[in-house]
């Protein structure tokens, strides 16, 4: 479960990078050129949305290094980027498999009870 958690939170942490290179991208986008009505507006809270796009994948690629070693320490970090990335873009085609890929890997690493390794992490 360790190796699951491994590859899908770097999946989901790699796909969670990409969308918040275009989120953040966005917004500066916006703010540098201004808005253009009825095709581009400026996001709510962009403060809220710059940081998640940077912090969720960071955390999600953090959990998913440490799922093999502290299962327990990188399933929360993966489910934190998992909440972090859905409250801040909700849910949607463009989020949908980096939430799904960092949420089950967090739960996969916290259900790693009895891991590869001789000492459990509970």
């Amino acid at each position: 479960m360790r190796n699951a958690a491994l590859v899908l939170g770097l999946i989901g942490g790699i796909l969670a990078m990409i969308t918040g290179f275009f989120v953040y991208g966005y917004v500066e986008f916006i703010d540098w050129f201004g808005e253009v009505p009825d095709v581009a507006r400026q996001v709510e809270d962009p403060g809220l949305k710059q940081a998640a796009a940077v912090i969720s994948p960071l955390l999600a690629i953090a959990g998913a290094a440490m799922a093999r070693a502290r299962a327990l320490w990188g399933g929360i970090l993966l489910l934190v980027a998992t909440a972090g990335f859905y409250h801040a873009f909700g849910l949607g085609v463009f989020t949908i498999f980096p939430i799904a890929f960092c949420g089950l890997a967090g739960v996969l690493a916290l259900a790693a009870g009895k891991p590869d390794e001789e000492k459990a992490h509970f």
